[in-house]
């Protein structure tokens, strides 16, 4: 097990990579703990729950609503949670988004921490501290930013995945390297069958660089006023594909990666050759690297972005594989690019 630590504004985070949820009891003060999960997660893993009360919601982007948190805090009214109780969320990446932002916001603000159960998660949503719902069309709308105590990274939990939502982390991996680890995007060429596989080794060292990495950012810029921003890197197009879609949010990051890489091609900022290693890297990771949308309907659903600044957006570009850089550009000109 490797620990990493992210000292945020509210306190310090503990990432334990390689920890399993059995013995996540350890983690826990001893007040009374409740315990967030979906119902997928608790039917395969809930025999290694900690005893506890435990809340289910449902799964899917669906549920990640203003409703359901209301839901959530009026079951933790009837369970009796006050101040001192720790919420622990159990599941991936809408999970422990729920749970974060349900933990910063009822009766002002609770402990809380996450046993994260999906690759995604594991390099990105249990990380950081970012922590919110979707408002009708606009994703992530309502939010707050609040670090977890700690986040348990267990990955015996992973191969109970279906192989979608593997490659749907594969996505982000891939994200940290190409913003900023060149090496980390050799490694990822040379061991994709292994990784594909979830060889115990390769995934163990991309989820440790992955949390390595994104803790840095973090912990220069806890509330995205800057270097934080481009971990954005292919999700401007990403989230609109999603709403569009409904596709996963690996799968969507991917296209939106392909389209920032070529975007940075004609700004003058990256060669194709660099284009086309993206591409092919993330098609290798059966990942999709096109889509059919109109760019009339992806213009609508980017306006809806809450990244937008006026007419302008700030988007993420290449200068290089691992190296990248946040620039302003307008709806005029990202409407000509598309």
């Amino acid at each position: 097990m490797k620990t990493v630590e992210v000292q945020g504004a509210g306190g310090l985070s503990h990432i334990h990579v390689g920890e399993q949820l059995q013995n996540v009891k350890k983690y826990l003060p001893d007040v009374q703990c409740i315990i967030i999960t979906d119902q997928v997660v608790r039917q395969y893993h809930g025999a290694m729950f900690p005893d506890a009360p435990v809340i289910t919601i449902g799964i899917g982007e669906g549920i990640k609503t203003l409703a359901t948190v209301e839901k959530i805090f009026r079951e933790l009214i009837e369970l009796g949670a006050d101040r001192s109780t720790f919420i622990l969320g159990i599941g991936g990446g809408i999970v422990c988004d729920i749970t974060g932002f349900v933990a910063s916001t009822y009766m002002r603000g609770l402990r809380f921490g996450f046993v994260s159960t999906t690759l995604l998660s594991q390099v990105d949503a249990s990380v950081g501290g970012k922590n919110g719902v979707n408002l009708d069309a606009y994703k992530n709308m309502v939010g707050v930013f609040c670090q977890p105590e700690f986040v348990i990274c267990d990955p015996l939990m992973l191969p109970t995945l279906p192989p979608e939502e593997v490659s749907n982390g594969f996505a982000e991996i891939v994200k940290h390297g190409l913003i900023a680890d060149a090496e980390m995007v050799a490694f990822i060429e040379d061991n994709v069958e292994k990784a594909l596989s979830l060889d115990k080794d390769v995934i163990s060292r991309l989820v440790l660089d992955s949390v390595r990495l994104k803790a840095g950012v973090v912990q220069r810029d806890e509330r995205e006023a800057g270097e934080r921003k481009k971990l954005n890197f292919g999700h401007t197009l990403g989230h609109a594909l999603e709403k569009l879609t409904g596709m996963g949010h690996g799968k969507a990051v991917s296209i939106g990666m392909v389209a920032a890489a070529e975007f940075s091609r004609r700004r003058g900022y990256l060669d194709e050759s660099d284009c086309n290693r993206i591409k092919s890297l993330l098609d290798a990771l059966k990942l999709p690297v096109s889509h059919k949308e109109s760019p009339e309907k992806i213009m609508d659903a980017m306006f809806r972005d809450k990244k937008k600044q006026g007419n302008h957006i700030s988007f993420v570009f290449l200068n290089g594989i691992g190296q990248s850089v946040v620039e302003k550009m307008s709806f005029e000109e990202l409407e000509k690019l598309l």
